[in-house]
């Protein structure tokens, strides 16, 4: 890294230490990729265009190629995620058991549409279609938690109990 980065993911200011420290840590071999990438989404919750440009340099592949397999695969985001992700099946079995009400409750309460995030990067909003949790329905999870038979009202209460942790 030639220039110094800002440190995105505590907003510091510093110096971007992990981006030196993963680069000592692994060999510029672009059979590290995808570990690296892991490490990245670990580090800040996402992987940052900077740090493609940075990877891409260091391994020496295309940005194009960086940009693919992040888009590819799921476990990797472009946007910073919340510190709770929720998500909701829209499977069949969840689906005829009330799972839109609940999604669009949390939508309602949290002020996101599916696919954000809200402004204090506290709360992601996903919708998938199966946790395979069907004998539960309607489930959603937090953070990879399930909550099963679940109401508008447990979602609240989820909810309220989380944002009281949070202050």
């Amino acid at each position: 890294m030639d220039e110094k980065v800002n440190c995105t993911k505590c907003k510091c200011g510093k110096e971007d230490k992990f981006l030196k420290k993963l680069f000592t840590i692994y060999k510029p071999n672009k059979d590290n990729l995808i570990q690296m990438l892991n490490e990245i989404q670990e580090h800040y919750g996402y992987v940052p265009m900077y740090v493609q440009q940075e990877l891409s340099e260091f391994l020496k592949i295309p940005m194009a190629e960086i940009y693919g397999v992040v888009t590819f695969y799921s476990r990797f985001s472009l946007e910073p995620q919340g510190k709770y992700k929720i998500s909701v099946c829209l499977g069949t079995a969840c689906f005829v058991k009330g799972s839109q009400k609940i999604l669009d409750r949390l939508s309602e309460r949290l002020k996101i549409e599916p696919g954000e995030t809200t402004e204090d990067v506290l709360f992601t909003i996903d919708q998938t279609r199966c946790v395979g949790a069907c004998g539960l329905a309607p489930v959603f999870t937090v953070n990879g938690e399930v909550y099963g038979k679940a109401t508008v009202q447990d979602l609240d209460k989820v909810l309220d109990k989380l944002l009281e942790q949070e202050g």
